[in-house]
């Protein structure tokens, strides 16, 4: 299957768009995963701290709405903000909520199943633009947004 990216810069023309976007993503992760963190700890007394109980499927379902709603947003979630990337679709546009969720629909499906996503990790690291599989499957791309603007 192949997929065209003429909307979006060419990786070997245009490398400073994709220049340290893995090593960019891995910190992004890492903010990321502390804010949704604190978010679900801000949640667990609206839960009557029932939440406790069931604290890793809070922590999926905060996580998976933070993305969706950052993502969509300005397509970057505050942790890709801070490092400066953000995610476009196959056409050089910010993502919407369709694409925002169905993104954030395969990261969180990657990060449940191990091989997936060392696979997605893999990819990142191996092809041109830097994409994951979440990425290729949908047509998308990280990019610097230092370079964009």
């Amino acid at each position: 299957m192949t997929q065209t990216y003429t909307a979006l810069p060419d990786p070997e023309m245009q490398s400073e768009f994709y220049a340290d976007v893995p090593s960019k993503r891995l910190i992004a992760w890492g903010i990321d995963l502390i804010v949704v963190l604190l978010l679900s700890i801000l949640v667990l007394p609206f839960t009557a701290f029932t939440g406790l109980i069931f604290f890793s499927f809070l922590l999926l379902c905060v996580g998976f709405i933070y993305r969706v709603w950052t993502i969509s947003s300005r397509s970057a979630t505050w942790g890709m903000r801070l490092m400066a990337i953000e995610f476009r679709d196959r056409d050089g546009q910010r993502f919407e909520f369709g694409t925002a969720f169905l993104h954030t629909l395969g990261y969180t499906i990657s990060i449940g199943m191990p091989l997936v996503q060392l696979l997605s990790i893999v990819l990142m690291l191996a092809t041109a633009r830097r994409q994951g599989l979440t990425d290729h499957i949908l047509g998308t791309v990280a990019i610097n947004r230092r370079a964009a603007d």
